[in-house]
């Protein structure tokens, strides 16, 4: 028992450690070299891209976009309405010399399109010198006056137009009209509208606005045109239209059927003129019985129609 030795304590023994330093250093070299060379890699791709896209760009800067070969020598301009050939230049914003191949197309057709007078417009290279733009303008079929803040006076009445699509537009100036163009003729007044929304560019969309547009835009091709002519609609009314004529005379419209209430009408105007009266008053949206009034005998006649107008034609401004 007494010599038996005493256990050593193994920790503090030395042992055989394996040599894995040196691998390992090794494997952290080569990782080190592999990733270097991947980043030049990288690197390289980059750069050769960036070379070929400036290499590519310079060329077609040189060759085509900054090319005096491709500069705009002919700028055809057609509209199909009044405005002047050289206004529509103008808001076109295209410089003289312009290159044709480096012009943003979708920009000039969108500034085009963001004059309220014009409902639409198309733009088309052809090269090497001619840059074609067709404009399609907005035909006003009725006026309306609103009230706005003036310089002068503090208030002013203001006219705007609307064409057949509810669109707002601004008379145009006649220093912008063509030359060839016929002198503006004068449109039925329509009312009343809250000023807020009568807006330049702005489209209306009321029910009973959208009926009025529609009896003026069927009123022009119905025989009605030839035998009255519409001074006024008055919207006041949410559910009927009330139409004054030059000839004096006060038409009640409903809002729907307005080709069939036409037609009764020009029955009606037609039976006034071989009984050589004239209608006063018609009240067009009673379906049954319809309520009229006309002209006493000994009131002064009323003016006698203008002579039909001839509808608007759409012409080619060169």
């Amino acid at each position: 028992m007494w010599s038996r030795r005493k256990p050593k304590n193994r920790r503090l023994e030395r042992e055989h450690v394996l040599g894995v330093r040196l691998r390992s250093s090794q494997v952290r070299a080569a990782r080190n070299r592999l990733a270097a060379v991947g980043l030049g890699l990288v690197f390289t791709a980059v750069l050769g891209a960036y070379l070929v896209w400036f290499g590519g760009q310079w060329a077609l800067n040189r060759l085509f976009y900054q090319n005096q070969a491709f500069a705009i020598q002919e700028l055809d301009l057609r509209t199909d309405g009044v405005i002047a050939v050289d206004q529509l230049r103008r808001w076109t914003g295209i410089k003289p010399g312009a290159n044709l191949l480096a012009l943003d197309l979708a920009r000039v057709k969108r500034d085009l399109e963001m004059i309220p007078l014009i409902d639409s417009a198309s733009v088309e290279r052809i090269p090497p010198h001619t840059l074609r733009i067709r404009v399609f303008e907005r035909e006003p079929i009725a006026q309306i006056n609103v009230l706005r803040p003036g310089g002068a006076e503090p208030i002013e009445l203001a006219a705007c137009y609307i064409n057949a699509a509810g669109y707002i537009m601004l008379p145009l100036d006649p220093r912008q009209r063509s030359a060839t163009a016929p002198a503006p003729e004068p449109l039925p007044l329509l009312g009343p509208l809250n000023p807020n929304d009568v807006q330049p560019g702005r489209r209306l969309k009321t029910p009973q606005l959208a009926a009025a547009l529609q009896l003026l835009d069927s009123f022009k091709q119905s025989p009605m045109a030839s035998l009255a002519d519409l001074k006024s609609i008055d919207l006041s009314c949410p559910d009927v239209l009330t139409v004054t004529t030059d000839q004096g005379a006060e038409i009640t419209f409903g809002l729907t059927e307005l080709d069939q209430q036409l037609r009764r009408w020009q029955a009606i105007c037609e039976r006034g003129q071989r009984e050589n009266k004239a209608i006063a008053f018609l009240d067009l949206a009673v379906t049954n019985s319809i309520p009229a009034r006309w002209f006493e005998t000994n009131a002064p006649a009323p003016s006698t129609p203008n002579p039909p107008r001839p509808l608007r034609l759409r012409r080619n401004h060169v």
